[in-house]
């Protein structure tokens, strides 16, 4: 019984982390209305074997080799930050030249399958936070004598609910409905990403 709840209480921690908005928020919602379903849930894949990545460095005790060395940390803040960065410019740049958007180099129609899952894995593996957040969230949840099988079940918990909560993002942002209102404001609405995705840029940078 402590182990299932051990389990259950890392994944509704992480659940209610994903509820805000951020980084991966964002590029799922812009894939899912302005590319495809498939593309979305494939980016919401990628997002989820981040999740499985850092999840699993964490466990095996990288976590914490991260937080004794600030100068590793600073490196993967600078180069999230400058990829969101890049995205969003590449946004807002398409729409003044009248482009379609354009994010990662191409998110017209023809965007392939593997950008779109590895722009979700490389959103969330570039997030600075999230090596603090899986670290202090093993550290809170399972004692010092918590087995490996079931830290092994958390990991696969975690991925799945991953994969669940940001595929089901795509899904939704996906309708025909949603699709319809942005086609109808796409101009507008892709700049408004684009300015999203440098803002979180620049706080990546100022906020440690």
């Amino acid at each position: 019984m402590e182990n299932a709840w051990m389990v259950f209480s890392a994944v509704g921690i992480f659940l209610l982390a994903c509820l805000s908005p951020g980084p991966v928020w964002a590029i799922i919602t812009s894939i899912a209305i302005s590319v495809s379903r498939r593309h979305a849930i494939l980016a919401g894949l990628g997002v989820a074997a981040a999740t499985l990545s850092w999840s699993t460095v964490t466990m095996l005790g990288l976590g914490a080799i991260l937080s004794q060395h600030p100068w590793l940390q600073a490196g993967l803040r600078y180069s999230g930050a400058a990829y969101l960065a890049w995205l969003g410019i590449a946004m807002i740049i398409s729409n003044f030249r009248g482009a379609q958007v354009q994010l990662a180099g191409s998110f017209a129609k023809q965007t392939s399958e593997w950008d779109a899952f590895s722009q979700g894995y490389v959103a969330s593996i570039t997030n600075p936070k999230a090596a603090a957040f899986f670290l202090s969230l093993f550290v809170a949840i399972f004692p010092l004598s918590a087995s490996t099988a079931v830290k092994v079940v958390t990991v696969a918990a975690l991925g799945a609910a991953s994969a669940a909560w940001h595929c089901g993002l795509g899904f939704i942002f996906s309708t025909p409905s949603v699709q319809n209102r942005y086609l109808s404001r796409k101009s507008l609405i892709n700049t408004l990403i684009g300015l999203v995705l440098v803002s979180l840029a620049v706080r990546m940078l100022v906020v440690p």
